[in-house]
């Protein structure tokens, strides 16, 4: 399957998945100062000490302070049963129980126990982005380990990041899983681009998507793919889809990131 189109339905099924109400929380997991525009939320640290530990408090603080994300990551991600279940700690607690699933919470834990760098990129494409869409409202990001389910989840003006998807291309278990061209993505310098995707594809879906030509899906991936090149300054996708996109561009150059998105006319 093209990486464009997987992409595309990935996000396309990710969006339908949160539909709950997302509250600003207070930076209390982050390693930044208070001038970072964006910091991602370490959820996956409470997430860490409940499904490692059994530590019930982290699970408390999990369901209080990140309510949204735990229901997403049970229901939507998981798909272990309801939030309310009066069994459902006890499931989701076994469910990540298995050596693998153990060994990727390790593992992620240890290469991301600072994301400092993380939240400079972030913040760098935001205040870009904010540029371009002055009404834009800041998304919420949060890091979460997902059992290798969806890199990115999109929803309510939210961005989560499965950081067990991220491990690095010549991580041991991804070579069970994924292929060459797969993994040569599943590295921390995708965690931004893929995050911008996502959610630039959020903002500006394909419309009447389902009568769409294969054509018309994969060039449509390419007006955000170049738009998140534009975004971080540097060609982190190319595709030929991307290279259309660009072309297009240089002959209309007063077109606005905002025009190309939005226009049908290549």
């Amino acid at each position: 399957m093209p990486i464009v189109r997987k992409l595309y339905i990935i996000i396309m099924t990710i969006v339908l998945f949160v539909s709950t109400a997302c509250e600003l929380k207070l930076k209390q997991y982050g390693e930044d100062s208070p001038s970072s525009l964006v910091e991602v939320q370490r959820y996956d640290r409470l997430q860490s000490r409940y499904l490692t530990t059994g530590d019930f408090s982290a699970l408390q603080q999990m369901n209080i302070e990140f309510p949204m994300e735990t229901r997403t990551l049970i229901e939507d991600v998981l798909r272990i049963g309801d939030v309310n279940d009066p069994e459902i700690n006890s499931k989701f607690l076994n469910f990540y129980q298995d050596t693998i699933l153990q060994s990727l919470i390790a593992d992620a834990e240890l290469q991301y126990a600072s994301m400092t760098d993380i939240n400079k990129q972030f913040s760098d494409a935001f205040k870009k982005l904010q540029k371009m869409f002055p009404s834009m409202k800041l998304p919420i990001v949060y890091s979460q380990i997902g059992a290798l389910d969806q890199s990115v989840i999109i929803g309510n003006n939210s961005i989560g990041i499965s950081l067990d998807k991220y491990l690095g291309n010549d991580y041991p278990l991804y070579r069970r899983f994924y292929s060459e061209e797969q993994r040569r993505l599943m590295t921390r310098e995708y965690i931004v681009p893929d995050c911008m995707s996502f959610y630039i594809l959020s903002m500006y879906p394909l419309k009447n998507y389902e009568n769409r030509t294969q054509y018309e899906r994969d060039l449509h991936m390419g007006k955000i793919m170049w738009a998140v090149n534009k975004l971080l300054g540097r060609k982190i996708f190319n595709t030929k889809f991307t290279a259309i996109v660009d072309n297009y561009a240089k002959k209309n150059s007063k077109m606005s990131v905002m025009d190309i998105l939005e226009s049908d006319n290549f």
